[in-house]
C-alpha cells in the first residue's frame, strides 16, 4: 500500500508548516485528489491516522476533495471535463486533447490551533 508512504510525506509537509506557523495542533488537512493521480482516496483515509500518530497532526481530520479530469482540445481550443478513461473533448468530440487536471494530489489547506487561540 503506497498510500502510507504518501501519507508520511504529506504529514512531513504538514509538520513543517505547523512548526513554521508555531502551531500547537493540526486540526484538519484538506487535500485534492484527481482520479488519475494513482492514489486511492479510501486507502489514503485509512493510512492517515497511522502516519499522523505521534505528530502534531495526530487526531486531525483528513478531508479529501475529488478533483475533476479536465482537458484542453487541440482542435477547437476549448477546455472541458472528461472521464478518467476517455479524454475526449466534450465540445467537438476530438481525441487530441491535453490533460489540464485530474492527475494531481495537492495539499489544499491546513487548519491549525495556535497557543493564542486558547487565550
Amino acid at each position: 500500500m503506497h498510500e502510507l508512504s504518501v501519507c508520511q510525506a504529506l504529514i512531513a509537509q504538514v509538520e513543517e508548516l505547523a512548526q513554521r506557523e508555531k502551531a500547537q495542533q493540526v486540526e484538519c488537512v484538506r487535500v485534492g485528489i484527481g482520479p488519475l493521480s494513482g492514489v486511492e482516496p479510501q486507502l489514503l483515509q485509512r493510512a492517515y491516522p497511522l502516519a499522523a500518530a505521534g505528530t502534531l497532526a495526530e487526531g486531525s481530520v483528513l478531508d479529501i476533495e475529488d478533483r475533476p479530469v479536465r482537458v484542453n482540445c487541440q482542435m477547437c481550443g476549448k477546455n472541458s471535463d472528461a472521464s478518467a478513461n476517455r479524454l475526449l473533448c466534450a465540445h467537438c468530440g476530438d481525441w487530441r486533447t491535453t490533460l489540464i487536471s485530474g492527475d494531481e494530489l495537492i495539499l489544499v489547506q491546513v487548519e491549525f490551533t495556535r497557543e493564542e487561540d486558547y487565550v
